[in-house]
Parts: C-alpha cells; sequence; structure tokens
C-alpha cells in the first residue's frame, strides 16, 4: 500500500512578527557568540566560505550572507527512498510522517517483563514496527545490550534492513561508520552511483546544547555529504538545563546550533538534502529529568516546526513519553503529543511508536497502541472536506424528512474515505464486550503485536544480500573493537 500524504501545519503558535524576533536574535548568537565544532577540517572548510573562524578554541561564527547562501541552496523538497516505490516519502514542508521509536536499552515485552533489550528484540520489533501502517521511516527502536557496543550501528544497519522495505533512519559511529554503511547500501543498490541517485538510508546528527558540535558528529556529517546521504541535523536540547528555561529562549539556541550544522552540509554538497530536527524535552525542575510528555515540550516543537519553515526546511520533532507501562498516562501523554506535532505541521514525527520511560524502554504493547493514536490523529488533521458532493444537498432532499441514509450510496461512496476504523480500540457497550473477553486496550494490543509477528515476514532481499550485509557488518564491528570475530547471535 503506497505511503499516504497527509497536510498539517493548521497549528500556528507563533505569529510572524514572533519569527521575526526569533530570527533576528538567531542571527546575533550566530555572528557573535557562535558554535563550537570541535573538528579542524570543518573549521577550514567554515573559513573558506566565509565564516569567522577561532582555530584556538575551536569557534565558528557566520555572518547573515553565508547563512542565507547556504539556505539558499539546501532544498525544500526531495524524496526519502524505500526499497521499492510504494514506501518512497515526499519530503515537502507541508506533509506529515512518521518515524519510529530509537535507540531504547531495555525493552517490556510480551510478557510483561522488563528487561535488557535484545538482538532479537532488533528483528522483532523491526518486523512489527513494519507491519503498522501508520509507519512511514525504520528507525532501530533498541540498540541490543548483548553484543558488543564499539561499532553497534553497523549491526543495527544490517538487521534493520534484512526486516523492512521502509527508508531506514540511520546513525554512525565516526565517518568510518558511514563508509561501511555505503559499503552494505551497495550490495542491496549495486553501485555507489545508485546510492547517490537513490539512497535507501539517512543519518542522523546529533548537536550538543549549548552550541557544541562534537568532532565524531562533523566527521559524520562531512562523510555524508560527501555521499549525499539525505541528514538530519538534530539538537535535543533541554529548557532550563541546556537552554533558556522559555520556549523563545529555546527556539534561538536550537537555529543556532542547527542552522550552524545546515550550512556545513550545504558547504560540503551543495543541494545536500537536510532536515532541521530536535528531540528537545523539558527539564523536570523537581528531580532533573527530560520530559518529553510536557505540554511544554509539545508547544517547544510545535514552534520549532514554524522556525524550521521560516527557513524553507524540513522539519523533524517529536520524542518519547514519560510513562513506563502502556497505561491512561501512556495514551494521554502519546495523544496530545502526536496531534500537537501533526497539527503543527511537523514533517517526521519522530519516536512516535513504542518509545517510553524517557527514550529509556521500548514496548512492543505500546507499538501497537500509538500506531492506534496516530491514525486518530490523522483523521483530526485530514480534516473537513467541503464541496458539492461531500455538503450532500441532493442527498439530503432526496431521503427527506424522517428518511434513512444508512443504505444510501452517497453512505457508501464516503464511508471508507471520511471514516477512520480502528483496530485495538473498543466501541462496544459492556455485555458484548464481556462476551468477546473483556479485554482491555493493552491486552488487546498484546493480541495484536503477536499476530503481526506470526505473520508479517518481510523478505526484502536476497539470502546472499543477507549474508554479504552480515559479513561487512561484522568485519567493521571487529575493526572498531579492535579484537576477534563476533557472530550476529539473535537472528
Amino acid at each position: 500500500m503506497p505511503i499516504r500524504r497527509l497536510q498539517g501545519g493548521q497549528l500556528k503558535v507563533l505569529s510572524e512578527s514572533d519569527m521575526r524576533q526569533i530570527h533576528q536574535a538567531v542571527l546575533e548568537i550566530m555572528c557573535t557568540v557562535g558554535v563550537q565544532v570541535e573538528h579542524r577540517q570543518a573549521l577550514e572548510i567554515y573559513r573558506d566560505n566565509g565564516c569567522a573562524v577561532d582555530f584556538e578554541k575551536q569557534v565558528v561564527r557566520i555572518p547573515e550572507h553565508v547563512l542565507n547562501k547556504a539556505l539558499s541552496a539546501a532544498p525544500s523538497e526531495f524524496t526519502l527512498y524505500g526499497k521499492t516505490p510504494e514506501y518512497d516519502v515526499y519530503v515537502n514542508l507541508e506533509d506529515v510522517y512518521t518515524i519510529g521509536g530509537s535507540s531504547a536499552l531495555t525493552v517490556l515485552d510480551l510478557e510483561g517483563v522488563r528487561r535488557e533489550a535484545t538482538l532479537q528484540d532488533l528483528t522483532d520489533l523491526t518486523r512489527l514496527l513494519d507491519g503498522l501502517e501508520n509507519l512511514h521511516i525504520m528507525h532501530a527502536l533498541v540498540v541490543p545490550q548483548d553484543i558488543p557496543q564499539p561499532g553497534f550501528d553497523r549491526i543495527l544497519w544490517a538487521t534493520v534492513m534484512k526486516n523492512t522495505n521502509r527508508n531506514y533512519y540511520s546513525q554512525g559511529q565516526w565517518a568510518v561508520s558511514i563508509r561501511d554503511q555505503v559499503e552494505m547500501a551497495k550490495v542491496i543498490q549495486g553501485s555507489e552511483k545508485a546510492i547517490r541517485e537513490h539512497p535507501l538510508f539517512t543519518v542522523v546528527i546529533c548537536m550538543m546544547s549549548p552550541l557544541i558540535h562534537s568532532a565524531e558528529r562533523v566527521d559524520e556529517l562531512i562523510e555524508c555529504a560527501k555521499f549525499g546521504i539525505p541528514l538530519y541535523i538534530e539538537v535535543d536540547s533541554m529548557p532550563g538545563g541546556t537552554t533558556p528555561m522559555t520556549i523563545a529562549g529555546t527556539l534561538v539556541e536550537e537555529c543556532a546550533n542547527v542552522l550552524t550544522g545546515i550550512c556545513l552540509a550545504q558547504f560540503v554538497n551543495p543541494g545536500n538534502p537536510c532536515t532541521f530536527a530536535i528531540a528537545s524535552g523539558l527539564m523536570t525542575m523537581t528531580n532533573g529529568d527530560y520530559s518529553g510528555g510536557a505540554p511544554e515540550t509539545g508547544l517547544l516543537h510545535a514552534a520549532t516546526a514554524q522556525m524550521a519553515h521560516f527557513y524553507k526546511l524540513p522539519f523533524q520533532g517529536g520524542t518519547g513519553i514519560d510513562s513506563t507501562l502502556p497505561d491512561a498516562q501512556a495514551g494521554y501523554e502519546r495523544a496530545l503529543q502526536v496531534l500537537t506535532n501533526s497539527l503543527a505541521g511537523v514533517n517526521f514525527v519522530h519516536l512516535s511508536i513504542g518509545m517510553m520511560e524517557q527514550m529509556l524502554l521500548a514496548s512492543y504493547e505500546q507499538a501497537v497502541i500509538d500506531n492506534e493514536i496516530l491514525g486518530a490523529a490523522f483523521r483530526i488533521v485530514q480534516g473537513v472536506e467541503v464541496n458539492a458532493d461531500t455538503i450532500g444537498l441532493d442527498v439530503i432532499k432526496e431521503v427527506g424528512i424522517g428518511g434513512n441514509y444508512l443504505a444510501h450510496e452517497h453512505t457508501v461512496k464516503y464511508m471508507r474515505p471520511h471514516t477512520w476504523f480502528p483496530r485495538v480500540t473498543n466501541r462496544e457497550q459492556w455485555t458484548p464486550w464481556m462476551t468477546g473477553g473483556g479485554l482491555d486496550m493493552r491486552q488487546r494490543a498484546n493480541e495484536r503485536a503477536r499476530q503481526i509477528l506470526a505473520e508479517h515476514h518481510p523478505k526484502p532481499l536476497t539470502d546472499d544480500q543477507e549474508r554479504e550485509i552480515d559479513r561487512i557488518a561484522l568485519e567493521a564491528q571487529k575493526k572498531a573493537m579492535g579484537q576477534g570475530p563476533y557472530s550476529m547471535s539473535g537472528q
């Protein structure tokens, strides 16, 4: 089934005047305070493109005209490719898509046990998410803790690619890992030229707040731009901790930080697809923890979407929820989060499926429930279609007073396109619900997850391709570990 297109952007939390004020502050921060960039080659690239660079302090300051030139090169529209065309995602400043959860270290399994994530969980959760209709971009929902951590990103790449046809949102460990991922992509796509033309994966580059670009992340950014790999350039701020307590102040730091990275990508490869990205969350002042479920976090993401679009850049927002169980708290946190993000025109609602406990926990059941919530939220974002046929004036006249619309062809015509049909939501009254087993939503989600895992077995690669990307991933991990061989168990 082709990936549907849905336009958001109905919710605006900033006025035009607000955005201009924030923009002026961003310009001042970029050209006076600057950003620390801990990478010699990058500093030279910034200097050669008209930026003021303090090599001793590793600080880059970007004047307005240089920023404008870089932004003019960054595309507002591009395609993220799946293994087959029906999984292609057409990116612009209006359409809304989803990205799965990311890098949880623990899972809440289908037996209700909270434990460390394994490689088998990565396989199963990828298959589960691949079977959910509201997931558009695949991410590695967990980082398995039963594998060596040096070079883990190569194992993630190989495992995910064997279990989905969707575009893969990857991550790296220095530039060498990007080259390893390109080598694995060659096995699937045949050549470096094919990768440059239709890359099957993207890479997220997570910068630090306040205003730091670490050497490792910059190394990955430069290498991705060399190969034309689309980038999510992300900053994960905590208002009151790593940025000003106010949403407006946090917007200034986020924009200055991310735009500095966007500039570097365009300096290396003008036209390289870039998405402005955040996974920011409020700092809970009572204990210092991160809160993705706070209403202020939703406002921050909605406002950042507007600022990204102000710069004509697609935007990725969204984050995990705080609840530790698939309960009422999880439901309201996720519903407010994805509805706010979708209405605000967040182009990629990230971490939107299966991610809990401040992004530490992945839940099989919550993944199914989140898919349900997304379906309902998207129906609201779809809005109301008004035209002569939907108004149905002739139909109302025909049925008349006291008539029945149930069997009318107008009802049959519009029933499916205008109605969201839930999978695990109960819409029965007490007696029939109890007759059917009286299951609550978590129990129904558990059953649905088990059904998907039993029935959904994507086979996007040939056996030879699977063996070859496994070989490349394991060899790369051995080099990263600096030690002997390791077997990819759990698959």
